[in-house]
């Protein structure tokens, strides 16, 4: 019963994982900007949020997941500034041609800050309301019902297992092609990734404050 629940938070997790929002475009920003460690250590950050909202799902934390869903607004809005933010210090420094330099902020970890890379992907995955909402459909509709504390942290451990191998598996592809590409193209994919990051939060605070 244990390895059945385990095996469904897998699927789970690398189902959510596989979902490619702004948070798989950071991801990837940061593996074309600094290489396939920053983007794997972004890659298990988010892993990291995914299983906290697994936990609250499976460990039934009804109020929790009230508390969550009811402040719906203002975590879109949130992370919508967060990721506006984000979207312009990485223009700026595309533009600049530095993306590949130590910088600031939130998408601006050097990779000899591995907490910094990995706390700014759980804020940031924690900031959007999609994701708890990705999880609870999912639980509900591949029926990972758990049965006492082992099974629900068997779903959770799944869930993080399952998002870790995506992000392991993206990275390192994107790793392989940054190679292949020159600087150039770098460059225009950093300022393409950043330009829809942008969008995504813009579109994020636009929704938030309309709600």
């Amino acid at each position: 019963m244990t390895l059945d629940l385990f095996l469904r938070g897998l699927a789970i997790g690398f189902a959510v994982a596989l979902a490619l929002g702004p948070v798989g475009l950071l991801v990837i920003r940061r593996t074309l900007e600094r290489g396939w460690a920053h983007g794997f250590l972004s890659g298990i950050g988010v892993a990291t949020a995914d299983a906290t909202y697994a936990a609250v799902a499976a460990f039934g934390l009804t109020a929790v997941t009230q508390l969550l869903t009811g402040i719906d607004r203002w975590r879109g809005i949130a992370g919508g500034a967060a990721l506006v933010v984000t979207a312009i210090r990485a223009l700026r420094a595309a533009l600049r041609g530095d993306a590949g330099s130590p910088s600031r902020g939130v998408d601006a970890a050097p990779i000899d800050r591995p907490l910094a890379a990995w706390g700014s992907m759980v804020a940031l995955t924690l900031a959007n309301p999609a994701t708890i909402l990705s999880f609870a459909a999912l639980f509900a509709t591949i029926g990972a019902g758990t049965d006492g504390a082992s099974g629900a942290a068997a779903v959770v451990v799944g869930v993080f297992a399952g998002s870790v191998a995506w992000w392991a598996m993206l990275t390192a592809a994107v790793s392989a092609l940054r190679a292949r590409l020159t600087s150039r193209v770098v460059r225009a994919l950093n300022i393409a990734a950043a330009l829809i990051i942008g969008a995504f939060g813009a579109s994020a605070i636009v929704l938030g404050i309309a709600g």
